[in-house]
């Protein structure tokens, strides 16, 4: 099995006002203090549940988790006298916590929001249940804090197949691209593509903000997609299913000719199925990229063209040689 890999990344850093400002449409939440602590980092993208820590157990507390502080915790705080309260609070913030997150739009403590604004953390209200709350930070941080890298390419969705269009510079990827677009597919990105995983085995892919929309073409320059062909034929991100090389034709090059060979290309540890293309005159490349992602397609269903044809052609010979037998 041949294999390719590609192993450069980096991961991006979060701050709360990056979370804030991304999830402020969706969440509809208001800064209620701390705002001093906008650039605190947010490494990691699972929130903490603040119950046992608001009752005195901080051992546990994870200073790079996100508090959440639902209608229990702020039950159990108003149950409490306000020196307590206050005494409770003072031991719960020793932490260099991120940020606190009130839900429900829930009336608030004035000693929470006296201690946040002391410390020098941030503390959000929303409106919306700790659950949805708690999906959307979740989700949101799970992208945001992956690893990424920016990986020099084209990718396409050809009938709902993420295609990664590797290759030298001049090849031709972004020719192939535009012959794509105008036969009815969408555009991802052209150029470069930042790749990031989402989960143990799937990848995705979007164009840097720069350059997302665009696409440049050698001889023509630099061309807006959406503007030519409408907002159909861009896509924001996909998931990378496929990834194909286009690389020069010269005669005598060990090239698959039956498709048996089940190559992979590993980005950041995960195999995709891999595939080179031979690029020369006379080739449609376009066609020939439709035509891999609908067999990619019948691929994952079951259907493998390739072996099937191998099982015939075996048959065939095995039953010439036994006639052959025969007659002798």
């Amino acid at each position: 099995m041949r294999t390719g890999s590609d192993h450069e990344g980096f991961k991006c850093e979060i701050s709360v006002e990056d979370l804030f400002d991304a999830n402020r449409a969706k969440l509809e939440w208001e800064w209620i203090a701390g705002k001093a602590g906008k650039r605190n980092p947010i490494l990691k993208p699972r929130i903490q549940k603040s119950s046992m820590a608001l009752t005195g157990y901080t051992a546990h507390i994870d200073t790079a988790k996100i508090q959440i502080l639902g209608e229990t915790e702020i039950s159990y705080l108003f149950s409490l006298h306000p020196a307590e309260r206050k005494e409770k609070l003072i031991k719960f913030s020793e932490s260099p916590l991120p940020c606190c997150i009130v839900t429900k739009g829930l009336e608030i403590p004035e000693e929470l929001v006296v201690v946040c604004e002391d410390r020098d953390v941030p503390l959000l209200r929303t409106p919306h249940f700790s659950s949805r709350c708690i999906q959307q930070v979740t989700s949101y941080l799970e992208k945001a804090l992956a690893r990424h890298l920016t990986r020099p390419g084209v990718l396409v969705d050809v009938y709902g197949v993420g295609v990664l269009i590797l290759g030298k510079s001049g090849i031709g990827k972004s020719e192939c691209a535009l012959d794509l677009v105008d036969r009815g597919h969408r555009l991802v990105a052209d150029d470069a593509v930042t790749i990031w995983k989402n989960g143990p085995e799937t990848l995705m892919g979007k164009s840097p903000e720069m350059t997302r929309q665009h696409m440049e073409i050698r001889g023509l320059g630099v061309i807006n997609i959406k503007d030519l062909y409408g907002v159909s034929s861009i896509q924001h991100e996909k998931k990378i299913d496929l990834v194909v090389e286009l690389m020069e034709w010269t005669p005598g090059d060990n090239v698959e000719r039956l498709g048996l060979d089940e190559r992979t290309y590993k980005i950041m540890d995960v195999p995709k199925p891999f595939l080179q293309m031979p690029v020369r005159p006379g080739r449609n490349m376009a066609l020939i990229m439709e035509v891999a992602a609908r067999n990619h397609l019948l691929k994952t269903a079951g259907h493998f063209s390739a072996r099937r044809f191998e099982e015939r052609l075996m048959k065939r010979i095995t039953r010439q040689q036994e006639q052959e037998r025969d007659d002798a």
